[in-house]
């Protein structure tokens, strides 16, 4: 064997090595100390975590509530996205790309964002219905306080979810089969029912399964809808617990972050056995199907869509500004009273405020430009490595974000309550632990894209500089990256644009000095101050929607499915 041969394998052990332990401590450890306080705390077996939980009424009523909204939340959610999905793709409408950016848009929305939006348009402050007459007395109720409320933005947070991936299995839906269909006489919607349907059942339950783990785990829509009419479900219960005892109830809040854990995890299993029951699998495979001419129905059908993304989208975006620029609570809005002094107050008067964008900033960039740099060395292994407990990798990268943020939130304040062994470097109640946070659950986003930028291109460059020599760090640095860069790239904008005003996992964690944009936001509403908070989140939209238009400049240069709202 030789030297050059030797070195290659050495660096290809070592990476490996590095790679497992990166795992090791971003997704293994936080769950295992999670499960230890549970049934070791303090090292000796204990059940008094469980015994806590199981026997405070509280729990119970939380847990009813977080499995009604979440199957109420997911069937709305399915039925939405997946009507959207059939039309946009088997039909011939126009205007497919911009309708379709414009729908995942409240996907790319922090769920407070999307509540605090429809709270203000509906409100009785509501600048928008006070401008048509319509808004009801101050100090009446605002109707989205309410179970009803939390399910119909879930549904229309996650709907987008659904609409991806429904979308996604009905491009590979082979044409032949409707086609023959056709042939035999049977109209749209007899093939719709006999054919596409059940062949796009997979893909429909798939997309239930995470719309689950997502209505289940969302914090950001039961906090600020639910808390006020106090209706908790688990999240918030375990935010609440935390704020009012501190470290004191780690492991009682422990057990319920595990609990929503299961409730997740359970809605998985369902999933893998609906999936089972049948056999979808298409035996060839072929062009997709050859859209359905609307005809007359085009205008009316393309009318009602985009009146969808105006009912969805561009109203409650529209109240958010409007209260934006109203200098207080009630106060109608008109050429005399509208100001920017909201906007000024958030960005250079509030330290909190400013602390919170200069932290978000931070730890989203920082989030992104590590997940980029870990995912193109990950990537290789699980897209081109032979062996099969890589499958192992790459299912523990997934697992942090799988699971509902609340969980990894506790896991990571358990982890680290203590200084690091051997270090004594103490990131408890600093902005370190929340950037760990970060790292381990968005590092999926940057991986997912990066494998499938791997899976698009030809390894026979990579291939020749290992015969002609080159060690596997060379390859890596001057042929596999510029490959797969932009598709690494494209997955660290996704993390920046997730994280940038994330509340789930910092609510948990932030301390004095560590706020996040997210924090200051639910801070503001919580305390009255809507205008501040439709500010703060009103800066948070437009940086988005510039960075997915910016994003589709470079679209060309990127795999297929790296952009979520690219057609």
């Amino acid at each position: 064997m030789s030297s050059r041969t030797k070195e290659s394998r050495g660096q290809e052990m070592a990476l490996t090595a590095a790679v497992a332990v990166a795992v090791l401590i971003l997704s293994i450890l936080p769950m295992l100390r999670l499960i230890r306080e549970i049934v070791f705390p303090g090292g000796t077996l204990s059940m008094a975590a469980i015994d806590a939980g199981l026997s405070n009424p509280a729990t119970w009523v939380a847990t009813g509530h977080t499995i009604f909204v979440g199957v109420c939340g997911t069937l709305l959610a399915v039925v939405l996205g997946t009507l959207v999905a059939l039309v946009v793709t088997l039909t011939d409408m126009r205007g497919r790309s911009p309708f379709i950016l414009f729908y995942v848009m409240p996907l790319m929305i922090a769920p407070q964002v999307t509540a605090l939006a429809w709270l203000q348009l509906f409100g009785p402050a509501s600048p928008f219905l006070k401008m048509l007459g319509m808004a009801p007395p101050l100090g009446t109720r605002n109707p989205l306080y309410s179970p009803g409320g939390i399910i119909l933005l879930l549904g229309i947070q996650y709907g987008p979810l659904v609409f991806l991936l429904v979308r996604a299995g009905l491009r590979k839906l082979p044409r032949e089969l409707v086609e023959a269909a056709r042939a035999g006489g049977a109209g749209w919607f007899t093939v719709l029912r006999t054919v596409i349907l059940p062949l796009m059942t997979p893909a429909i339950v798939a997309a239930a399964a995470l719309a689950f783990v997502s209505c289940v785990g969302n914090f950001g829509i039961p906090a600020f809808l639910g808390i006020p009419a106090n209706y908790l479900v688990l999240p918030t219960l375990i935010y609440q617990r935390l704020a009012g005892a501190g470290p004191a109830v780690l492991g009682e809040t422990a057990f319920l972050s595990v609990l929503i854990g299961v409730i997740a995890m359970a809605g998985i299993v369902t999933q893998e056995v609906m999936s089972r029951r049948r056999d979808y699998r298409i035996s060839s495979t072929s062009l997709p199907a050859e859209p359905y001419e609307l005809g007359r129905w085009r205008l009316p059908v393309q009318a009602a869509l985009w009146l969808l993304i105006v009912l969805i989208l561009a109203l409650p975006l529209f109240g958010l500004l409007l209260t934006s620029l109203v200098p207080g609570y009630g106060i109608p809005l008109n050429a005399k009273t509208a100001t920017l002094d909201n906007y000024r107050f958030v960005l250079f008067e509030h330290d909190a405020a400013g602390r919170a964008f200069f932290n978000s900033f931070c730890l989203s960039i920082a989030a992104a430009v590590f997940a980029v740099v870990v995912a193109i060395p990950v990537g290789y292994l699980i897209a081109w490595g032979q062996k099969k407990w890589l499958r192992l990798i790459n299912l523990s990268v997934e697992l942090p974000y799988a699971l509902p943020g609340v969980v990894l939130a506790i896991a990571s304040l358990l982890l680290f309550l203590k200084p690091i062994p051997f270090t004594g470097i103490q990131i408890y109640n600093t902005v370190w632990i929340i950037l760990y946070a970060y790292l381990a659950r968005f590092l999926v986003l940057a991986l997912r894209p990066t494998v499938s930028g791997y899976h698009q291109i030809d390894r026979a460059l990579e291939e020749a500089a290992q015969v002609a020599g080159a060690s596997l760090f060379t390859r890596l640095r001057t042929i596999v990256f510029p490959l797969v860069a932009p598709a690494a790239m494209a997955g660290g904008l996704l993390i920046f644009m997730t994280a940038l005003s994330e509340l789930t996992v910092s609510a948990l964690l932030w301390s004095s000095g560590s706020e996040t944009i997210g924090v200051v936001m639910f801070s503001f509403e919580q305390g009255g101050d809507s205008s501040y908070a439709a500010a703060m989140s009103a800066i948070t939209v437009s940086i988005t929607f510039v960075l997915m238009l910016g994003a589709n400049l470079f679209a060309s240069y990127l795999p297929n499915g790296v952009l979520p709202w690219r057609d």
